[in-house]
């Protein structure tokens, strides 16, 4: 490979990404992974829940070389996404997390991943490399924080002093060496806020996240039935959460983003609970079409936003809890089941013993039956 003036390259690199709509952008040798042994302890813990890809690709996590294998350099980016402040949902009123409200981010920030790689072999036509957004085997956040893009809060999310923590990371590994930056400090300091804010208790320990435990792989990644020891600790979440970093003191610098592919769309601000509900799948398709939300599956948005009617107490819902009760997902009608206990009204528990006598799945019996409990 012929010579390369790093130090011009990485400055030509950062200018790019500017100018194609990235917030900041941080750069590092490449290498094993810092600290790799907390991923193979929290792995060994079992505290990525039902994630097995983690597990498949525990060996990529630790060594960005098994991915490419000449790599030389890193390059994270981020993407300032937030919107400003939101209206506070009522209990009819579903709460999405903010990095959900707008566009799927990953096809608009892959775009430009690919147009940024583009320009570097444009001056390096010896340049290879493989971009991702959250997408690939690459601890985004761990590597970022090696970088002047952030440092690792407590929450386990990355945090600027300029942006806050409201931002997509993004990563291109690159087989040419370029000009690393400066680390950026851990600004958290004796601050709890984080942990003390999660409403289930995920954050067991400064940068110790127990996803088992939070609302957000509860709600999105997780395809099966929520512990209901959990349920009502969800309240009207119905995809993700962002309490931890709602909290966070250095959120009060966020700066809103220009970028109108993050912009939310305005159904998805205070979405109807009962409405939701009601969706069926082609619905809940083109509801959130080229959103982030369609990865929660329509059985498992239905879920949640069933548990966060439960959560209401509000006995308008009855009707539309009554409907989800024969759904044709035992898992939606099971949570409906849980929903309509928690009501505790005579109308809901005779709609609890019709169904009792005509249901099929086990589970669902069961929850119906643990439900008439609260008779």
């Amino acid at each position: 490979m012929p010579s390369i003036n790093s130090s011009c390259l990485s400055s030509g690199i950062r200018n790019e990404a500017l100018r194609l709509g990235f917030s900041k952008l941080g750069i590092v040798h490449a290498g094993p992974l810092p600290q790799g042994d907390r991923l193979d302890k929290w792995l060994r813990r079992g505290l990525h829940g039902e994630m097995r890809y983690l597990e498949r690709q525990a060996l990529k996590r630790r060594d960005p070389g098994s991915v490419l294998k000449e790599v030389r350099s890193l390059i994270l980016l981020a993407c300032n996404y937030f919107a400003g402040q939101r209206p506070v949902a009522t209990p009819l009123k579903g709460k999405i997390s903010r990095y959900a409200l707008g566009d799927d981010y990953h096809f608009t920030i892959k775009r430009r991943l690919d147009r940024l790689l583009e320009y570097i072999k444009s001056q390096v036509p010896s340049a290879t490399g493989v971009c991702y957004v959250d997408t690939g085997p690459v601890m985004e956040k761990a590597w970022g924080a090696q970088t002047s893009l952030g440092w690792m809060g407590k929450h386990t999310n990355l945090i600027s002093r300029i942006h806050g923590s409201w931002f997509f990371i993004a990563v291109i590994l690159l087989n040419i060496d370029l000009e690393p930056d400066t680390r950026e400090k851990d600004y958290c300091g004796t601050c709890r806020r984080c942990l003390d804010a999660c409403p289930t208790g995920a954050i067991v320990a400064p940068y110790v996240l127990d996803a088992r435990l939070c609302v957000s792989y509860l709600t999105i990644e997780f395809r099966g039935s929520i512990p209901k020891s959990l349920r009502s600790l969800i309240g009207n979440r119905i995809f993700g959460c962002d309490d931890c970093q709602d909290i966070c003191p250095w959120n009060r610098f966020a700066t809103k983003t220009s970028d109108r592919h993050f912009f939310p769309r305005e159904e998805n601000l205070m979405p109807d609970l009962m409405a939701l509900a009601r969706l069926t799948p082609a619905q809940f398709r083109d509801r959130f079409r080229d959103s982030p939300i369609l990865r929660a599956t329509r059985d498992g948005f239905v879920r949640n936003v069933v548990v966060a009617l439960g959560n209401s107490g509000n006995r308008k819902s009855l009707p539309v809890l009554a409907e989800t009760l024969i759904d044709n997902s035992p898992l939606v009608r099971a949570h409906a089941a849980w929903a309509l206990g928690r009501l505790a009204s005579p109308p809901a528990f005779k709609c609890l013993d019709s169904a009792r006598k005509t249901e099929n799945d086990a589970t669902v019996r069961e929850e119906i039956i643990e439900a008439l409990k609260q008779h």
